[in-house]
């Protein structure tokens, strides 16, 4: 009867298993907020890119099918995160939901991406001469690289590897998928989905874009998260610094009579 009324039973003689339990709980939430982050930054970049594009491309920078392929892929790379560890420092506090700092995260590190896909098509376009076909299948594998490396440095505060650690399966998968888009050019499916063999030198060229994106997240991030610790205050308008300013002169005539008003002795009335 104890049991069915009981919100939490206990399996074990040892209350340590409420601990371990807020600390899974707590390492689930860190691990789902890293797909979040990931997910809402690299759609909103994408999605900039895609409308920059169409501004002056004369045909679709990417087709539909390939599209959604590369986000299959991009999904498939990111099936290890609930694998992955978690730094102590944030297993050490908990964490609520913050639908503001998604949202400026996204508006930080969704440009930063969009960046390196408009020079790849500087690339694409200015270097290489490429076809439509030559062109879609650079960006489908730039922004398929791109955004599935850039868990490394997303998932952690820490200097990814170095200091933080992934655990093996998160390092393994978004790596294959990212080869697996680099591979699908020269492949028979290539025909049918639409891609065009890629010339050696857009590769050596491409592992240059990714060192260089990765390191400019890497600085981007560090100055995010150094902000959101010490966030500014909000600017006041001109009314706000105005009452302010008058509060303030007000106070010193308040204490200046607080301090001139003559004290009652103590066991004395009034005369």
């Amino acid at each position: 009867m104890a049991k069915d009324a009981a919100d939490i039973v206990l399996l074990d003689k040892d209350l340590g298993v409420l601990a371990d339990g807020v600390t899974e709980g707590r390492r689930i939430f860190a691990n789902t907020l890293k797909y979040v982050l990931m997910a809402t930054s690299s759609n909103f970049g994408n999605m900039f890119s895609a409308a920059g594009a169409s501004l002056f491309l004369s045909f679709l920078p990417m087709l539909p099918s390939q599209i959604l392929l590369n986000n299959l892929l991009y999904d498939a790379g990111q099936l290890a995160i609930p694998t992955d560890r978690v730094d102590p420092e944030v297993l050490a506090r908990p964490a609520a939901w913050d639908i503001g700092f998604v949202r400026r995260f996204m508006s930080v590190f969704g440009p930063v991406s969009s960046i390196f896909d408009f020079l790849t098509f500087f690339v694409m376009l200015r270097v290489l001469h490429a076809s439509h076909s030559e062109f879609r299948s650079g960006w489908f594998v730039e922004s398929l690289a791109t955004q599935t490396l850039v868990i490394y440095v997303i998932r952690t505060r820490r200097v990814p590897f170095f200091r933080s650690r992934p655990s093996l399966p998160m390092f393994i998968t978004p790596v294959t998928c990212a080869l697996i888009g680099a591979v699908l050019p020269f492949t028979p499916l290539a025909g049918f989905l639409g891609f065009a063999t890629l010339p050696i030198s857009f590769f050596l060229i491409l592992l240059g874009m990714i060192a260089t994106y990765l390191l400019l997240v890497e600085i981007a991030k560090r100055r995010f998260y150094a902000v959101q610790a010490h966030p500014r205050r909000p600017r006041l308008s001109k009314r706000q610094r105005h009452l302010r300013h008058i509060q303030r002169r007000a106070a010193r005539f308040t204490h200046h009579a607080t301090h001139d008003r003559p004290r009652r002795r103590p066991g004395l009335g009034p005369t």
